[in-house]
């Protein structure tokens, strides 16, 4: 069954390491995008397989994503399972050279629920992906260049 897919991509004036750096550190996103008002990861410390994210975004329920798959540096996926809906957020960095770095991120939503929900909160869904990657290249940018 086909899912609803939203996604976003943005270049980075950062390198690929930066940007990973502030990405995985999913307890501050608050900081950096008003699409997230809260954040926890379990265990606390770096982004792992397994590991569990709790997200609160702002019109939106509290949902818990798992780690699914995780390559350091480079990407990663979690998971979220409810009855009738499976979704799946993937986060993808690609070096570019020169200190710069595309970011990849897509979400799928699938299932008898997670479908239809998808349709009805594609806008809400790429409106948070686009804040999410500009407070990204914001946050990224000005630890690579302090002074912006």
């Amino acid at each position: 069954m086909f899912g609803s897919i939203s996604s976003d991509t943005v270049t980075i004036e950062a390198p690929p390491a930066v940007v990973w750096d502030v990405y995985s550190d999913i307890e501050h996103w608050p900081e950096w995008t008003a699409s997230v008002t809260t954040a926890h990861l379990d265990p606390s410390g770096p982004l792992a397989l397994d590991s569990r994210a709790s997200i609160k975004q702002p019109r939106l329920p509290r949902v818990t994503w798992t780690v699914t798959q995780i390559d350091p540096q480079r990407s990663w996926q979690w998971a979220n399972h409810t009855v009738g809906a499976h979704t799946t957020a993937d986060h993808r960095l690609t070096p570019l050279g020169s200190g710069r770095t595309q970011v990849d991120l897509s979400i799928d939503q699938r299932g008898v629920l997670g479908r239809p929900i998808g349709w009805l909160l594609k806008r809400t869904t790429r409106r948070y992906l686009r804040m999410e990657a500009e407070g990204l290249r914001t946050r990224s940018e000005s630890m690579t260049n302090p002074a912006n």
